[in-house]
């Protein structure tokens, strides 16, 4: 196999690197080199030049005047200013700065995924970001989306199903997955799950190496991590610095922020900028970072010292003090808050003056793959795969994650515990008394209308991460993410009300009929479809699990109150909130097939009509097939309105 700096003819620099600690090794350790053999011909260089970005967003000034004032004013507020740089193949390039200072909006830019007006020039082998280029680019953000339920090497095969090309074959599909878990370290964790805050599963160091191969199996040609080593000891960031360095080796274009590396990580970067609240002090070769600063007068008052340390020091307006001894253990520092803004201004105007033009020169330099264009049609397409192999996909999945949450040992036990409890309640209840029955019948239609939609507005809210980042590098429709969701919700959501009403409808005692029973499970099963897709819509709507939560309480406070049991006599000029209530048709229908229209009951005068009986007769049950349309409306309804609403909002 061909090593990675051989690959594509591009020379490899410094490939006498010191060989990777192992100690402390984890039982997923780092490979000595990264190697990517299959999908060789997908791999078109990418040269990444940007100059003079710039971009704004508008805040609210926070200067109200008083609880009943005027809308807050907005004002501008600049999060990058004239941020310029390059990176070619083969180069590792790392963004510094404090927090704050515009790293992870500036890496969002050149990845295509920044939202409103970008000003200045992001091109990619002299052309805009497109299509084709957004295939050929990896985007690991720094929150590792994953599904905690599913194993390393599951995680990685999906990902590769959805990803690669429909000329791949299936198998060849999950032997690439394969390869690159090999490559980084992770076949021996591969059947471990990924883990999430109430899952104990992989390493922090091995879910970030995961969330690399996702962007790997597709070969990337340019690679854009946010803060891969967040949260990670040394020798774990270590081993994914080094990780990324090969990467680049091969031909590919890799730009990381990072927060503050030690000198061994600043040691492996090729390029660095370095960003002070959004504007740039140095873009350039990190070996000869330390050079440009001591030229315009900041040396670091240590003979050793971290590079990176003083850069950063730098960009926060932090200059050492040259009083200093060297072999003080701490290094001093002093500036008032005047002098800090002064050297930050110092240190932009000298960049301004020395190192801009440079770039810009560089920049328009014409680069051997500017012109460069794809050959391979395949990843010109705007999705690789068809609808019908993202649905299959899509539902195998979310069935493999969900059957864990879905048929959890707690929400089986609280199903069960109160379908034996109403069982109990109601046991064997005699069919003369219809009160105790019609309320039996009126728990079916709120019980499960509470439950499946106070669980349904936690879906796409808690997934939002995942679906932003895996429909940002174009891995499936949203329809065919959707619909797959749909019917995989189908077993999931429809075995635990089934088990509840067999249960619960034999012990209390209702109309010992199969055909009855059947229709009554059908009303219920109808009843906590519609509820989910309430639950649904509200989420997506929201995306806020406090605010959907809330509103969902109101609204099915309202569907229980105006349901037609605790009232029987809605006044005229509120009446209209009954027609709105999915319950309340669940309730009549509920009790529309429990009675018939002759069924009679003993009571004070011998015999009575059920249907005169108080409770049934102001449910004024004519036509039942309005009530079942009047559901199936809302059914459709709620799960176009959830659709809609994902829809606008990852446009937005």
């Amino acid at each position: 196999m061909m090593p990675p700096e051989q690959e594509n003819g591009v020379a490899a620099t410094n490939q006498t690197d010191p060989p990777i600690s192992t100690s402390n090794v984890s039982p997923c350790p780092e490979p000595d080199r990264v190697r990517f053999s299959v999908l060789r011909h997908s791999l078109h260089p990418i040269t990444l030049k940007f100059e003079d970005v710039s971009y704004s967003i508008k805040i609210e000034s926070g200067q109200g005047r008083g609880c009943c004032s005027s809308p807050k004013p907005k004002i501008t507020r600049t999060i990058l200013h004239g941020v310029s740089g390059t990176a070619r193949p083969g180069e590792l390039v790392a963004m510094l700065g404090p927090s704050g200072s515009g790293k992870t909006t500036l890496l969002t830019a050149l990845g295509g995924r920044l939202p409103g007006k970008i000003s200045g020039s992001i091109t990619y082998n002299g052309g805009p970001f497109s299509s084709a280029t957004k295939r050929r680019t990896g985007f690991v953000a720094q929150d590792d989306a994953l599904y905690p339920h599913l194993t390393v090497l599951e995680t990685l095969t999906y990902a590769a199903l959805l990803k690669l090309p429909s000329s791949l074959t299936l198998r060849e599909k999950a032997e690439q997955a394969e390869m690159v878990a090999t490559e980084l370290g992770l076949t021996r964790c591969g059947n471990s799950v990924i883990g999430g805050p109430l899952l104990r599963g992989v390493s922090g160091g091995e879910r970030k190496r995961v969330s690399i191969g996702q962007e790997m199996l597709v070969n990337p040609s340019l690679l854009l991590l946010d803060e891969p080593t967040s949260g990670l000891d040394s020798t774990t960031a270590q081993r994914i610095i080094a990780t990324l360095r090969w990467v680049a080796r091969g031909g590919r274009t890799v730009i990381t922020t990072i927060h503050q590396p030690s000198s061994r990580l600043f040691r492996m970067f090729d390029k660095v900028v370095v960003l002070s609240e959004g504007s740039p002090i140095y873009s350039g070769a990190a070996s000869k970072a330390m050079d440009y600063f001591a030229s315009i007068g900041y040396e670091p008052g240590f003979n050793f010292v971290n590079p990176a340390d003083f850069l950063l020091d730098l960009a926060n307006g932090v200059t050492p003090d040259p009083r200093q001894e060297d072999d003080d253990q701490y290094q001093e520092f002093h500036g008032r808050q005047d002098d800090l803004q002064s050297t930050k201004q110092f240190l932009i105007h000298s960049y301004k003056k020395n190192l801009h033009p440079l770039l810009k020169e560089e920049i328009h330099q014409q680069d051997q793959h500017d012109s460069t264009k794809s050959s391979s049609r395949c990843w010109d397409n705007q999705w690789t795969t068809n609808w019908w192999l993202q649905f299959k996909v899509l539902l195998s999945r979310g069935l493999k994650e969900r059957k864990h949450e879905s048929y959890s040992g707690l929400r089986m036990f609280q199903v069960m515990s109160v379908s034996i409890l109403s069982g109990l309640l109601w046991w064997h209840s005699d069919a003369n008394h219809i009160q105790d029955q019609v309320g039996l019948l009126f728990f079916f239609s709120i019980f499960w209308g509470f439950f499946p939609l106070f669980n349904a507005i936690f879906v796409f809210p808690l997934e939002r991460p995942i679906i932003m980042r895996e429909r940002s590098s174009g891995m499936y429709r949203l329809s065919s993410y959707y619909i797959a969701r749909m019917v995989g919700d189908l077993p999931m959501e429809l075995v635990l009300p089934t088990i509840f009403v067999t249960v619960t409808y034999w012990m209390g005692g209702l109309k010992p009929s199969l055909i009855t029973f059947a229709l009554t499970l059908a009303i219920v099963l109808l009843n906590v479809l519609v509820a989910q897709g309430l639950g649904l819509a509200l989420g997506a709507i929201l995306m806020d699990v406090k605010q959907a939560t809330t509103l969902s309480s109101v609204l099915m406070l309202v569907f229980l109150l105006a349901s037609g049991y605790y009232i029987q006599h809605i006044p005229m000029f509120i009446d209209w909130m009954r027609y709105i209530s999915f319950s309340q048709y669940c309730y009549r229908l509920l009790v529309g097939v429990q009675y018939s229209v002759n069924e009679v009951y003993e009571c004070g005068q011998g015999s009575c009509r059920a249907y005169d009986f108080p409770a049934i007769k102001s449910l004024q049950i004519h036509n039942m097939a309005l009530d079942v349309a009047a559901l199936v409306l809302m059914l459709l309804g709620y799960r176009v309105l959830a659709y809609l609403a994902l829809r606008l909002g990852h446009q937005h």
